[in-house]
């Protein structure tokens, strides 16, 4: 790949320094020095990325959203040019890049996981909630017409960066998507004490952050690891474990529809998890799913005939909610006719 290099153009105006990034080398353009941006500190910006055609079209903006880019250099950032870029900044300057498709070929990508921030979802897509043909396609789109299209045949773009600030490794709290690797794997088993730890006190909308930060840690490193290799199968263990205790505090806090969702996922992945139909099955008791329970539990003494007892335990709570659903639908109905 070609080494990336700037070539300062004139301003437009005076806060605006239009610098033209190349496939060639070239000398940087950049009258005073950029601030001490080195490994690991947080750099905080406001980003506009717009196609290169006749009316500029702008693909996102953060000023528009409301909410400025944060990233930590050096931490293997997927758009690692916009890390060079920011780099050769100085606080407060806005300036306009144009970059190749060498650089912006996995923008998309990046893209989705900063709209889906916005949306208040989480940047990882560590299960995905689809059925029937739908499942079907939901790895080949990313869920946006424009960044489909971007992805299919990427092309130049536009990047205009204001910097904003620049802080040093003690001056933040560093958060799990910003930890290296090595770091988020070591994370886990702590996170996962604590999510246990909040569980048995019963504060279960804790426990279940806690729980999900370690699923996006492994999910993050296991997106390196090519699918369904060994190193692959263990991640996927551990996410499946979690995601698994995430479900247990949804029942408790009566999201029964969504333990359905996440059970679901990971029975269609790994046909052989018990508590992943155990729990299911349990989540249809609660809303009047008999058949779908009845089929859950049976499953699970197939799979490990040991768990009879707590399943006859299940199956009597399931006759009782299904006699309270007759006794409450006659009612309901009593005076209709």
């Amino acid at each position: 790949m070609p080494r990336a290099g700037y070539q300062a153009l004139a301003p437009e105006t005076d806060n605006l320094s239009r610098l033209c990034l190349s496939s060639q080398p070239m000398t940087a353009g950049i009258v005073s020095s950029p601030p001490n941006t080195t490994i690991l500190n947080w750099v905080t910006f406001h980003f506009r990325t717009q196609l290169c055609d006749d009316e500029r079209t702008v693909i996102d903006d953060s000023k528009a959203v409301g909410t400025p880019m944060e990233i930590v250099i050096g931490n293997m950032f997927k758009l690692d040019i916009w890390e060079t870029l920011l780099s050769s900044m100085r606080i407060g300057e806005v300036a306009e890049f144009w970059c190749d498709i060498v650089h912006t070929g996995v923008y998309p990508l990046v893209s989705k996981s900063m709209r889906r921030i916005a949306e208040g979802k989480d940047p990882v897509d560590w299960h995905i909630h689809t059925c029937g043909m739908a499942n079907m396609f939901a790895y080949h789109s990313l869920g946006y017409e424009d960044l489909d299209e971007l992805m299919k045949e990427p092309k130049p773009l536009y990047f205009v960066l204001e910097l904003l600030k620049v802080q040093q490794p003690s001056e933040y709290d560093r958060e799990s998507w910003a930890l290296s690797d090595e770091e988020r794997l070591k994370a886990v088993p702590v996170l996962h004490g604590q999510g246990n730890k909040l569980y048995k006190q019963g504060r279960y909308q804790e426990a279940t952050q806690k729980y999900k930060e370690a699923i996006i840690c492994i999910k993050n490193v296991q997106t390196k690891e090519k699918a369904w290799d060994v190193p692959w199968m263990k991640l996927e263990k551990m996410a499946n474990t979690l995601t698994l205790n995430y479900c247990q505090c949804l029942l408790r806090m009566e999201e029964y529809y969504e333990v359905i969702e996440h059970t679901t996922d990971i029975i269609n992945q790994h046909p052989g998890v018990v508590k992943a139909y155990y729990l299911r099955g349990k989540a249809h008791v609660e809303v009047w799913n008999e058949a779908e329970a009845r089929q859950d539990f049976s499953r699970v003494l197939d799979l490990n005939p040991g768990m009879k007892k707590a399943v006859k335990k299940e199956l009597a709570i399931l006759n009782m909610r299904m006699e309270e659903k007759n006794e409450e639908d006659k009612l309901k109905y009593k005076g209709m006719f």
